[in-house]
């Protein structure tokens, strides 16, 4: 295998999450209750109520049910999500978003989408769509870093 290939990957992904961590993305939310939130709100787009489970939101983001459950709490509190035990199965618990509140997240996510409206302009549609496709595409695989660390 190449290696210089593979320090480049190192440093690019280095370089990149640097870039993003650095430029905010959410800018006026904490950036999990913005990523917890933004889950609930493409599904209310999708179907006009946007209930997600905590194994969904822990399954896409790949944070630990204790963060998960902490940011949820939080997001609670502020009133931008509703928590509600299943009604199948009492220990699954749901999250959906409180319309009348979307707002207060529609706020930053309206400078988000700008943000990365430029970094599309820059890149270009062609390689923003190979980003998604090769992020997705790790995902898929189940690609988990710790078992290949080990």
């Amino acid at each position: 295998m190449d290696i210089e290939l593979q320090e480049d990957l190192i440093i690019s992904w280095v370089r990149l999450t640097g870039l993003l961590k650095n430029i905010r993305l959410t800018r006026g939310m904490i950036f999990n209750e913005a990523v917890i939130v933004l889950i609930a709100y493409r599904r209310y787009r999708q179907d006009g109520v946007g209930v997600v489970s905590f194994r969904e939101i822990c399954d896409e983001t790949k944070m630990l049910k204790s963060l998960v459950n902490r940011t949820i709490e939080t997001l609670v509190q502020k009133g931008l999500l509703a928590r509600y035990d299943g009604e199948e199965d009492r220990r699954t618990t749901y999250v959906r978003p409180i319309p009348e509140n979307l707002n207060t997240y529609l706020h930053v996510h309206e400078k988000t989408l700008a943000l990365v409206a430029k970094i599309i302009e820059i890149v270009g549609t062609e390689d923003a769509e190979a980003i998604v496709r090769v992020t997705n595409k790790l995902l898929e695989a189940g690609f988990d870093s710790e078992k290949y660390l080990d």
